[in-house]
């Protein structure tokens, strides 16, 4: 009971603080994931000891649902920000991101891991796979607030939280055919992905959640016509059918996290404007009540130990990772891409691909389904590593953007 009650505080009182000081922290070299890894890490067994998320079940059963929550919440609020038709006027810079471009931050990032850590080729290309999605969540905290809104223009906004919206769910099939890769044959194994993964589990997402959300969407402006429903249950009512969508989703044996973002651009398309303008800032509010707490769990639960024994590959692979994982294939593939106009743009977008939930999610799912620690402990340091580095530049690389647009007069 002592634990529960200092979870409660200590979540409580983290989403209190960064509340009043979210404006401030906007300004500063601390991302608000930042404030929360760091509190989790005081509050875990390597600090203080006050809370051991061991303690309380299975640690990498928690995490991975923790995740899969806190992006089905995110992904709702991401789709409900961006311009209702964006995904459908934009999706040829999309498509490039999504397809081409995530497949070469792959290849990247596991080819990077097979060289340096020595692991199997695929168990290699699994963490490559888990590392490979844009973080929604930090995302989101990169291209929201005063300074986001003051030097990046919507098109770099919206580009990259599409991206980051969509790359989530369909890095699934990317860590399911290492993962199957490492469990049968090949040949059963690419007859089981491209049946079951791609045609059942990512493709059934899309259509599943876009049905449902637009059907969701339609049922509420029906419901609104008829003076049924009061404009205040509009926040409950996405918080819902997320979780619905998500929970589905999963029962139906399919991607739910791609679901529950297919569910948000349909719900978006089926409501009129109003509705979002009006709830954006509350959406953002309950994101992070939601979002904050999962850093938290993931600063408790870090395997220091596992780092140290990885000697100078730690800090080899950070670093290779997070210079070489995207910011070459952006550059190379930047001329296709119509939403990236000039240099600074491409280095801005190469550079924030930021490492987050998603990968926590994966992580601890390719832990489960395989066994391979390398994908937790690898996987939880690039998180990290990540979280530090983009949280501690977004503000200065973000005014520094600024600067440089209005130089050139855009």
């Amino acid at each position: 009971m002592s634990s529960l009650n200092i979870a409660l505080l200590t979540v409580g009182m983290l989403v209190l603080v960064l509340g009043l000081l979210s404006e401030p922290l906007k300004r500063s070299l601390l991302s608000t994931p930042l404030v929360a890894l760091v509190v989790g890490v005081l509050i875990g067994p390597a600090v203080t000891g006050a809370l051991d998320v061991a303690s309380w079940g299975s640690q990498e059963a928690i995490l991975e649902q923790a995740a899969r929550l806190t992006l089905g919440i995110s992904l709702m609020g991401i789709a409900l920000r961006l311009p209702r038709r964006y995904v459908l006027e934009h999706w040829r810079p999309l498509a490039l991101l999504l397809g081409p471009v995530m497949v070469l931050m792959w290849l990247a990032s596991g080819l990077l891991a097979f060289l340096l850590l020595g692991l199997p080729f695929w168990a290699a290309m699994l963490i490559g796979a888990v590392v490979t999605p844009t973080d929604p969540v930090i995302a989101s905290s990169i291209v929201t607030g005063g300074v986001a809104d003051r030097n990046l223009p919507g098109r770099v906004r919206h580009l990259l939280s599409g991206e980051s919206g969509a790359n989530d769910g369909l890095a699934y099939p990317l860590v399911f055919i290492s993962i199957l890769m490492l469990q049968r044959p090949a040949g059963e194994a690419l007859g089981e992905w491209v049946l079951q993964v791609v045609l059942w589990e990512v493709t059934g997402a899309v259509v599943l959640g876009a049905v449902i959300g637009y059907g969701a969407g339609w049922l509420l402006e029906k419901a609104e016509a008829s003076g049924m429903v009061e404009r205040t249950s509009f926040l409950a009512y996405t918080i819902a059918l997320s979780v619905a969508v998500l929970g589905g989703a999963k029962l139906l044996g399919t991607d739910g996290v791609l679901a529950v973002f297919a569910a948000g651009l349909a719900f978006s398309m089926a409501v009129e404007d109003s509705y979002r303008v009006e709830e954006e800032s509350e959406q953002e509010a309950v994101n992070s009540f939601f979002t904050l707490p999962v850093f938290a769990l993931l600063g408790m639960s870090l395997p220091f130990g596992g780092w140290w024994d990885l000697g100078w590959v730690a800090p080899a692979l950070v670093v290779g990772i997070l210079l070489l994982r995207r910011l070459p294939a952006l550059a190379a593939l930047s001329p296709l891409v119509s939403g990236l106009r000039d240099r600074k743009d491409v280095l801005f977008f190469g550079w924030f691909g930021p490492i987050g939930v998603a990968a926590l999610f994966y992580a601890t799912l390719a832990l489960r389904e395989t066994g391979v620690e390398e994908a937790w402990t690898v996987g939880s340091l690039l998180i990290t590593a990540s979280i530090v580095v983009h949280g501690v530049s977004a503000a200065p690389l973000t005014r520094l953007y600024g600067r440089k647009s209005r130089q050139t007069g855009e």
